[in-house]
């Protein structure tokens, strides 16, 4: 007999704050089937104040209860069974975050969980892949936001090594990652990777997600060291205007589009890969499957 429920994930990321709403199917000897039903983003970028300040602004609580109430109210008219709020880098960093909590529990019922960085990369390590890579290869897991980035090892299908970094995307617009911080990563990805030859790299976030679709690439082709190469050289020859004009890129998107893809092309450079694979996956994704796991474990 078939099951459906429906289950939601809020990312409270640096850049933006994102509801997915995805559909369980299940049935009795087959394997469970996770579809993705409707995705909404609000690009409140919590990081501009954090990162800065150590603090949110209140024109930015303000706008994130509203995104709240209104995520209440899509996941009751979508009858979401479970759900799960997680806040990431900038919320972790801010001064007021737990009295943000306290205020968005009292305003729209919504209970969010600040997550450390380690917590963040295991949730984005339980992402379904078996479907997306080889298990006979290695992949080096990007997941590339606001005020972190994740990085997960794959070997044969098994995590390797999972950590997280504060080298993100907001941050790097405003200054606020030293050469020590890409030092750390360097000497990490080079410390995991040395045992393992022709890896590839597997990124996730929304300016990956964006280049890929742009690219005209086939679902599960990769992107090339060179292409994505070539595309940081043309994002830095055009100004923010044209960004958005001739790359039909959203506000939100045109600024922080070059940071992330250095990110993509250091990681490639350091792990030696020569291509990058986009399944379009992320924490989110992972808060889903942490959800149903749950369920799982609480039979």
């Amino acid at each position: 007999m078939l099951t459906i429920e429906k289950y939601g994930a809020i990312d409270i990321g640096s850049n933006a704050v994102r509801l997915l709403i995805s559909s369980i199917h299940e049935e009795e000897g087959k394997t469970t089937r996770f579809k993705k039903t409707s995705l909404v983003r609000v690009p409140i970028r919590l990081g501009a104040d954090v990162f800065k300040t150590k603090r949110v602004s209140e024109e930015n609580i303000i706008r994130m209860i509203d995104a709240m109430q209104a995520y209440q109210l899509l996941m009751k008219t979508h009858k979401v069974s479970r759900y799960k709020a997680c806040a990431t880098s900038a919320m972790r960093e801010a001064e007021n975050g737990n009295e943000i909590v306290k205020l968005i529990k009292e305003k729209t019922g919504i209970q969010i969980d600040i997550i450390d960085g380690k917590s963040e990369a295991a949730i984005i390590a339980m992402t379904d892949l078996h479907e997306l890579i080889n298990t006979d290869a290695t992949y080096l897991y990007v997941d590339v936001g606001g005020g972190s980035t994740e990085f997960t090892l794959y070997h044969n299908g098994n995590v390797i090594a999972s950590r997280s970094f504060k080298l993100g995307t907001v941050r790097l617009l405003n200054n606020l990652v030293s050469d020590q911080i890409w030092g750390d990563v360097e000497s990490w990805i080079k410390k995991y990777i040395k045992n393992y030859n022709r890896i590839a790299l597997i990124g996730s976030g929304g300016n990956i997600n964006n280049i890929f679709k742009n690219s005209g690439k086939s679902a599960g082709k990769p992107l090339t060291f060179l292409y994505l190469s070539s595309y940081y050289e043309l994002l830095n020859s055009l100004t923010y205007e044209d960004r958005i004009w001739q790359l039909n890129l959203n506000q939100d998107r045109a600024d922080v589009i070059i940071p992330a893809v250095r990110i993509y092309l250091s990681a490639m450079k350091w792990s030696g890969a020569r291509k990058i694979f986009v399944p379009k996956i992320g924490l989110s994704d992972g808060i889903i499957k942490s959800l149903y796991n749950d369920k799982l474990n609480n039979r």
